[in-house]
C-alpha cells in the first residue's frame, strides 16, 4: 500500500499544482493580452521592428505577419546550421547536410522539434542556443498569438479586427514565456541539469576505454523546450538522459512544465469572452481525454503482455528505473497529449498496444490539452463543429460564445480538422507506394519489418503532421526522402491550420455578438462537454482505425 502511494505521488503533485496555478496563470495571461499598457522594453522593440503598438490588424494582415515572421525563422536557423563550422562554440563540428538543415529549421520553427540527428554529435552550442532555443520561445509565442486572435474574435463586436500579431508575439515572449522559463531553468539547474559552456570532458571508464562526456547550456534549453511544448532534446536520449532529467522529482517538474500553460489557457478563454464557465467546459474535456489516455497507457504497460515483461513485473524495456512505469507513462501522456514530443522513455520499446496510445494522443489533434496555443484553438475548432452537429440533432440555433456558426465557419472548421490526418495518411502511403521511395524507406529507414515497421513509419508522420516531434526510435529518418517528406508534413501541418483558424477568426470578428435566446444550444456544463468529447474522438481518432489495424493493433493481437 505504501509503495503504491509513493508511486502515485508524482500524479498527485501534478494535479494539485495545476489546480492551484491554472486560475492565477490563466487570469494573468488574459490581462497580458488585453492590457492597453505597454512596457518600456516592449515599446523599444516596437520601434525597432516598426510595429504600431495600438494598431489593429484584419485577419489577412495578421496571417501575413505570422507567415513572414516564421519564414524568416526558417531561413535564420537554416543559415546558422550551414555556417556552423565558422561559428564560435561549434565544438569542431561541421555543417549538417542541406536536407537535414532544412528539416531541422522547419521542425523548430513549426514547434515540432523533430530531430533526425543526434544533437550532441551534430550541433554546437551556438546553433543550439541562438537557433534552436530561440525558436523554442518564438514558435510557442506564435501558437499563443494565434489562439488569442481566435478568442479575441469571439469577444469582438463586429470590428473585423483580431489584434496585432507583433504585439501578441512580444507580450507572449516577454510577459509569459521568458519569466517562467527563467525560473524553471534555475529549478532544473538546482536539480542537477547541466548548464555550462565547457567542451566535452574526456574520461576513462571502468573498462579502461576513453569516453567523451558532453556538457552545454542544457538547463536553459530544457526549460523552454518543455514550457513551450517544443520537445527537442539537447542530447539524443532527450529527457531520458540524466543530464537533462536527473531524478524522479525533476521528471515530475518537467511534466508540470509541459501542462502548465495548455491547462491554464481555458481560464484565459473564459476571462476574455466574459464567461469563465465556458472555459471550464473546455478544460473538463481536455482533462477527461488526458486522464483516459494516462489510465489506458499505464494499464497496458503495467500488464506487460509477454513472458519477459511478466517475469520482470512490468514492461520495463526502454524505461528508466529511476522513473518506473508510472513516471514513464505520465511523462509520455503529457508529452504526446501536448505538442511537446520530449520523452523520458523510448516509445518504440513500449508494448504494441501501449505504443498505440501515444500515437492516438497525437491523432486526436493533440487537444488533450494540446500545445501552447495550438491545443486551445484546436479545441475551439472542434467546439464549433460540435455546436453545428448539436444544432442539427436537436433543432437548436448553431451559436458559440455569442457568434452564429454558419456554412463558412463550419467549412473552415472541417477543413482545419481534416488537414493533419490527410498529411499522415498520404505521407505514410506515398512512403510505401512509390517504387523508388519504398525501396529506400524499407531498406534504409525501417529496421523492423512487418507490423512494427509500419507503426514506426505511421508514428513518424503522425508526429510530424501534428507538430509533436517524438518518434519510435527504430526509424532512421536522416535520408533525403524522410527529411523532405517530414519537413513538408510539419510545414503544412502547422501553417495550413493556422491559415484556416485565422480566416475563421476574421469571419467571427466581423459578426455582432448575439444574445442568448431560448433556441440557443447551451455550451456550458456536462451535456455540451459530453458532445464535444464524443465529436473529438469520433471525428479524429476513428479516421485512423484502418491503418492502426495494420500496425499496432495487429501486432498487439498476435
Amino acid at each position: 500500500m505504501l509503495a503504491a502511494a509513493q508511486h502515485a505521488l508524482p500524479v498527485i503533485a501534478v494535479l494539485v499544482v495545476l489546480a492551484l496555478v491554472h486560475r492565477p496563470l490563466g487570469d494573468f495571461m488574459a490581462r497580458a493580452y488585453s492590457s492597453s499598457r505597454h512596457l518600456r522594453i516592449e515599446r523599444g522593440i516596437y520601434r525597432l521592428i516598426g510595429a504600431a503598438p495600438d494598431a489593429e490588424q484584419t485577419w489577412p494582415a495578421y496571417l501575413r505577419s505570422v507567415l513572414m515572421f516564421s519564414g524568416a525563422g526558417v531561413l535564420l536557423v537554416y543559415a546558422l546550421q550551414r555556417a556552423q563550422a565558422v561559428l564560435p562554440y561549434s565544438l569542431g563540428l561541421g555543417a549538417p547536410s542541406p536536407a537535414l538543415s532544412l528539416n531541422t529549421a522547419v521542425s523548430f520553427v513549426t514547434n515540432t522539434n523533430w530531430q533526425s540527428y543526434s544533437p550532441e554529435l551534430t550541433l554546437g552550442f551556438t546553433v543550439q542556443a541562438l537557433g534552436l532555443a530561440v525558436q523554442n520561445f518564438l514558435s510557442a509565442a506564435v501558437g499563443l498569438a494565434v489562439a488569442i486572435a481566435l478568442v479575441r474574435a469571439f469577444a469582438a463586436r463586429a470590428t473585423g479586427t483580431i489584434g496585432n500579431f507583433w504585439i501578441d508575439l512580444v507580450r507572449g515572449t516577454l510577459r509569459i514565456l521568458l519569466p517562467i522559463a527563467l525560473l524553471a531553468g534555475l529549478v532544473l539547474a538546482i536539480g542537477g541539469v547541466v548548464q555550462n559552456l565547457a567542451p566535452p570532458v574526456e574520461a576513462t571508464t571502468l573498462a579502461g576505454t576513453a569516453q567523451s562526456i558532453p556538457g552545454g547550456p542544457v538547463a536553459s534549453q530544457e526549460a523552454i523546450k518543455l514550457l513551450g511544448t517544443n520537445g527537442g532534446g539537447f542530447f539524443n536520449a532527450n529527457s531520458a538522459h540524466p543530464f537533462e532529467n536527473p531524478s524522479a522529482w525533476t521528471s515530475t517538474f518537467e511534466v508540470l512544465l509541459m501542462l502548465l500553460i495548455p491547462f491554464s489557457l481555458p481560464r484565459t478563454l473564459g476571462r476574455l469572452v466574459g464567461d469563465v464557465r465556458e472555459g471550464r467546459t473546455v478544460l473538463a474535456v481536455m482533462a477527461v481525454l488526458s486522464a483516459g489516455s494516462f489510465a489506458a497507457l499505464t494499464a497496458l504497460e503495467s500488464a506487460g503482455l509477454g513472458t519477459a515483461p511478466q517475469l520482470a513485473g512490468a514492461a520495463m524495456e526502454g524505461k528508466e528505473q529511476r522513473f518506473g512505469v508510472l513516471g514513464s507513462t505520465l511523462f509520455s501522456t503529457a508529452s504526446t497529449g501536448t505538442s511537446t514530443g520530449a520523452v523520458n522513455a523510448m516509445h518504440d520499446s513500449y508494448t504494441a498496444l501501449g505504443g498505440m496510445v501515444p500515437m492516438l494522443n497525437m491523432m486526436l489533434g493533440e487537444v488533450a490539452p494540446g500545445g501552447v496555443g495550438s491545443g486551445l484553438y484546436g479545441m475551439l475548432v472542434l467546439a464549433i463543429l460540435s455546436v453545428f452537429v448539436g444544432g442539427l440533432l436537436i433543432g437548436r440555433t448553431p451559436e458559440y460564445l455569442g457568434k452564429r456558426i454558419g456554412p463558412r465557419e463550419v467549412s473552415l472548421a472541417v477543413l482545419c480538422i481534416l488537414v493533419p490526418p490527410s498529411l499522415v495518411l498520404v505521407g505514410t502511403s506515398l512512403s510505401l507506394a512509390l517504387p523508388g521511395v519504398r525501396q529506400n524507406v524499407v531498406g534504409e529507414s525501417l529496421s523492423n519489418p512487418g507490423y512494427h515497421g509500419l507503426s514506426e513509419l505511421l508514428y513518424a508522420f503522425t508526429s510530424a503532421a501534428n507538430n509533436n516531434g517524438s518518434a519510435f526510435g527504430g526509424l532512421t529518418a536522416d535520408t533525403p526522402w524522410m527529411n523532405l517528406a517530414l519537413a513538408s508534413a510539419m510545414l503544412l501541418g502547422r501553417f495550413v491550420p493556422i491559415v484556416l483558424v485565422l480566416a475563421l477568426a476574421g469571419s467571427l470578428a466581423a459578426q455582432r455578438r448575439v444574445p442568448t435566446a431560448p433556441g440557443t444550444l447551451p455550451t456550458r456544463g456536462p451535456l455540451f462537454a459530453t458532445l464535444l468529447l464524443a465529436i473529438t474522438v469520433l471525428v479524429t481518432a476513428l479516421t485512423f482505425v484502418p491503418v492502426l489495424a495494420l500496425g499496432p493493433l495487429a501486432e498487439g493481437l498476435m
